[in-house]
């Protein structure tokens, strides 16, 4: 009898959640203001309030130049929003973006350092743009709202029925077994509303590529920007120094709504396939845009302490044939701060290849007299020394450098 009316509530449980996954919403007009009884009004207050404290933050990227860059793709692809959006570049070094439904966006450094191109850049934009015009975390907060409530409504029904199941039983062992099976199903019940709800975001994840994959075509952008960013990301995980990074591609369970999956970039290759061709060439203005920040934000990349990903970053950035003192610096930065066998030699010689461009930092100078003087080239060490003193003779560490020459000149 019990497991009858378990089956009839599991029915009931899987209307429910199908009923709680709304319809796509048509895309919202621009300049649109939400009702003030409204759902939206609300989490409109919450985005105000965290848009007021993004403008306090220390990550707060406030270069003009680089703000105006960020912003001018933005209004490319979805010019008649362009008036809606207000966006601050963070200075964090990871590979995000969003979209508040009040116009509030960020951009982090981890993402303008690892797109390659204007192109990609465009993708990525047009891609949370999407999540804007659809009204996805609206129809995301609704769905989940009344999720909640469904599984809520559910599960107290099967407890119910359990319970009366229970009682009405002679045996112990029965009842007991009944009062178990009903906290199992209440258990599936939950774990079924957080599937589907993540099912959900993988929709409005699918919808925010092809669109935004449209959006950015459509503005003159490359359309194969999109199977290209998504390849390297996965790449780039394949080098990270940690296990549950390297997996991440594979991930595919009911709690990661964004999976690094080759099926994305070859769903994002097949739409593309169907677009115009580029009228815009963007590669040399993205690199230009973010080249007075390179330092700073490989610096921050590397207190994430997953030196293979940086590596990789590094690499990517090292094709361009620019900015290779300071990528060459940093790239000896990754070796000698990982510190594994064989990295201060290769350390030693990114140093040396950072000191032969005009754009090497004085710092490369002291970290090659350091790598030689720890391998025993003595001379070698002291000359590197002795360069960036005379290139940075004012530098806070210049007193200890001078007493590690004198160190060297007195084993002489």
């Amino acid at each position: 009898m019990f497991r009858g009316r378990a089956q009839a509530m599991g029915a009931v449980a899987a209307t429910a959640l199908v009923a709680a996954t709304p319809a796509l919403s048509a895309p919202r007009p621009p300049g649109l203001k939400p009702a003030v009884d409204s759902v939206e009004a609300g989490l409109w207050d919450l985005m105000d309030k965290a848009e007021r404290e993004a403008r306090q933050k220390a990550e707060l990227n406030t270069d003009a130049a680089l703000n105006a860059y960020v912003r001018d793709v933005i209004c490319k692809v979805a010019t008649e929003y362009c008036g809606d959006v207000r966006l601050y570049v963070m200075d964090r070094p990871f590979f995000n973006a969003t979209m508040a439904p009040n116009g509030y966006s960020e951009v982090w450094s981890g993402l303008l350092l690892r797109c390659e191109d204007e192109s990609e850049l465009a993708l990525v934009l047009s891609h949370e743009v999407t999540h804007f015009s659809e009204n996805h975390s609206i129809e995301a907060h609704e769905a989940d709202k009344r999720r909640r409530n469904a599984t809520m409504v559910v599960a107290m029904g099967i407890a119910v029925v359990g319970t009366v199941a229970a009682a009405g039983s002679a045996n112990p062992q029965s009842a007991q077994s009944i009062m178990d099976a009903t906290s199992s199903l209440i258990d599936v019940v939950y774990l079924a509303s957080i599937s589907s709800y993540f099912r959900f975001s993988r929709e409005h994840e699918t919808e925010a590529d092809i669109v935004g994959l449209r959006r950015m075509a459509a503005a003159g952008y490359s359309p194969q920007a999109g199977g290209t960013l998504w390849r390297g990301l996965i790449a780039e995980t394949t080098t990270s120094d940690f296990k549950r990074v390297r997996e991440q591609d594979t991930r595919l369970g009911i709690f990661d709504s964004h999976p690094l999956s080759p099926l994305r970039a070859e769903a994002l290759d097949a739409e593309a396939a169907k677009l115009p061709a580029p009228t815009r060439v963007a590669a040399n203005r993205h690199r230009a845009a973010i080249r007075p920040f390179l330092a700073a934000w490989l610096k921050d990349d590397l207190r994430r302490r997953d030196f293979g990903q940086t590596l990789h970053t590094i690499d990517r950035l090292s094709k361009a044939k620019e900015d290779l003192g300071v990528l060459n610096f940093y790239r000896g930065e990754a070796l000698r701060q990982r510190g594994k066998a064989g990295d201060l030699a290769n350390a030693a010689l990114a140093y040396q290849a950072a000191t032969e461009q005009a754009d090497a930092p004085p710092a490369a100078w002291r970290e090659l007299g350091e790598a030689r003087r720890r391998t025993g080239d003595a001379a070698g060490a002291k000359a590197a020394l002795a360069t960036y003193l005379s290139r940075a003779p004012e530098a806070d560490d210049a007193w200890m450098v001078r007493e590690t020459l004198d160190a060297l000149s007195k084993g002489d």
